[in-house]
């Protein structure tokens, strides 16, 4: 119902190409947003024909491949395991250090589900709710809410540490990939520091310096 983008937005976080600005709430919340029509124009000049066509494109396969930052590390979820080795055959060709997933109930993130395939620089694996020392989860604990108004409620109380455990260790298993994928630590160790960061206050600082810095 939907995306990042629009959660942010209903929070207040501004979307800027200018590099000054990006640089600074990097500096200062230590994130910044690359909002993708703001960097590839062609990309949302054809916006409304997808909305319009409703279905998969070549443009959702596109997008992760044009990053303007040109991360040296990168974690990109798929909807489809034929994608996961179409991505992993092309990051092999680049200096990105990089982790796939796919989530065998669909997801192209980690859901605790059941297991996630990921591909990586060194290896594939299959990974499940115990690398990360936890349980597995049923889909309806982990929802994302039937509206905007929904899915900001869902955000703002997750950073706020007052999300149900399902929902925390989800949120923290996504973020254990992108660390381990960056220091090369365990998923358990990975997890562990997600964690802290989330319970501790320090991630939902990071979103309130970012709605400061949007709104000067």
């Amino acid at each position: 119902m939907s995306g990042s983008s629009n959660v942010l937005e209903n929070l207040g976080v501004k979307f800027s190409n200018d590099q000054d600005y990006l640089e600074k709430c990097i500096d200062k919340a230590g994130i910044c947003i690359l909002h993708a029509p703001l960097f590839h124009p062609a990309m949302k000049s054809v916006a409304s024909i997808r909305k319009d066509l409703a279905i998969k494109t070549f443009f959702n396969i596109l997008g992760p491949m044009v990053n303007p930052s040109r991360p040296q590390n990168q974690v990109t979820g798929v909807y489809n395991l034929e994608l996961a080795r179409i991505y992993g055959y092309l990051y092999q060709n680049t200096a990105t250090r990089f982790t796939i997933l796919h989530s065998l109930e669909g997801y192209d993130e980690i859901s605790l589900t059941g297991l996630t395939k990921t591909v990586s620089n060194t290896s594939e694996a299959m990974i499940s709710a115990a690398d990360f020392g936890v349980s597995r989860l049923i889909a309806n604990e982990i929802s994302g809410g039937d509206s905007i108004a929904e899915s900001v409620a869902i955000f703002e109380t997750i950073l706020a540490g007052k999300g149900s455990a399902a929902q925390n260790h989800v949120v923290c298993a996504n973020a254990a990939v992108a660390i381990s994928t960056v220091t090369d630590c365990s998923l358990l160790h990975g997890f562990e520091t997600a964690m802290e960061s989330l319970l501790s206050g320090k991630a939902d600082e990071s979103l309130r310096k970012l709605q400061r810095l949007s709104a000067e």
